[in-house]
């Protein structure tokens, strides 16, 4: 199978994807936190932020294995269209992500809003990681648009 018609070099879109899963992780561990702060455990929007930061971090690890088997030679069309549709879900989870961030950094004590604003950066950082991977993969002739019907699929 080496001579596929979609033969890249994966290792750019690869080393996006990977800064976006290392913001993730930042972003998860740092939100988690506060549920075991007294004074942040109960912080409005953070709840609400998990239940999108959750599925945003499965379609990270999923397009990230994806593009792992790419790199190794491994093709199948489904492969490709698994990772558009996760990159594309995980930029729409990360607009809800970012929306409740900012409910919780409204609501949260004085003297943890710097704290939420650093989990906003990484957030940032994250979601523009993802948005290049995905420009990156529209520069190597890859409709990054979903065109099929698993396109809304959340795990």
């Amino acid at each position: 199978m080496n001579d596929y018609p979609y033969r890249q070099d994966w290792s750019s879109v690869l080393e996006l994807l990977n800064y976006s899963l290392y913001g993730e992780g930042m972003v998860c561990s740092m939100s988690t936190q506060l549920f075991h702060i007294p004074a942040t455990e109960n912080l409005e929007g953070n709840p609400e932020m998990h239940n999108h930061l959750v599925p945003a971090s499965y379609h990270r690890v999923t397009a990230v294995g994806c593009v792992q088997r790419l790199q190794r030679d491994e093709y199948h069309n489904s492969i490709i269209k698994t990772l558009i549709s996760c990159v594309n879900n995980g930029l729409r989870e990360d607009q809800e992500v970012m929306r409740w961030l900012h409910v919780m950094r409204d609501n949260a004590p004085t003297e943890y809003r710097s704290f939420i604003e650093s989990i906003i950066s990484w957030q940032q950082q994250t979601e523009q990681s993802l948005a290049s991977a995905q420009q990156l993969l529209r520069q190597m002739g890859f409709e990054t648009q979903d065109q099929n019907q698993y396109g809304e699929f959340v795990y």
